[in-house]
């Protein structure tokens, strides 16, 4: 498998952390680049937008904000920082930007957290449309690797 570069959704929760620990051992072995990529889910900004009676615009741009600010922090002290070419926060439904991102870019593989058998609680849309990571894998030809949370980290990589 030829894997020059690899695609990281990340929500800066542990599970994605965890996964993108995963990925920098994989780039490690295959000489790859990373970019990584957060999504605001625009549903959730109009929701906010309407609760809180704040402009959308206004809202999108603090969320923005705060996502640049967490990929700051981050990368100053997160150990695979020099494997990362970039570094992306975009606005939409999370597994069409990851699948339009994974396009515009040609990656090799996609990396992705995810929370297991166990689940994260459920919600109706995940019952009954599937999770995000589902939801990549039927968009897109290229290999989607989901990293449960808990995944032990001394696992080889072949």
């Amino acid at each position: 498998m030829d894997v020059s570069l690899i695609l990281i959704p990340t929500d800066f929760s542990d599970c994605a952390i965890n996964s993108m620990n995963y990925a920098k051992k994989m780039a490690e072995r295959f000489h790859a680049k990373l970019i990584l990529l957060n999504v605001i889910d625009s549903r959730e900004a109009e929701h906010f937008s309407a609760y809180s009676k704040e402009p959308l615009e206004k809202v999108l741009e603090r969320l923005m904000n705060q996502s640049k600010q967490a990929f700051r922090k981050l990368l100053n002290t997160w150990e695979g920082k020099d494997l990362v070419q970039e570094t992306l926060v975009s606005v939409g439904m999370p597994f069409q930007e990851i699948a339009m991102k994974a396009r515009d870019f040609q990656v090799d593989l996609i990396l992705m957290g995810g929370y297991g058998s166990r689940g994260k609680g459920g919600t109706i849309e995940e019952i009954f449309f599937g999770s995000t990571v589902e939801k990549v894998v039927r968009l897109l030809p290229c290999p989607v690797l989901c990293v449960p949370i808990g995944w032990p980290e001394e696992q080889p990589i072949d």
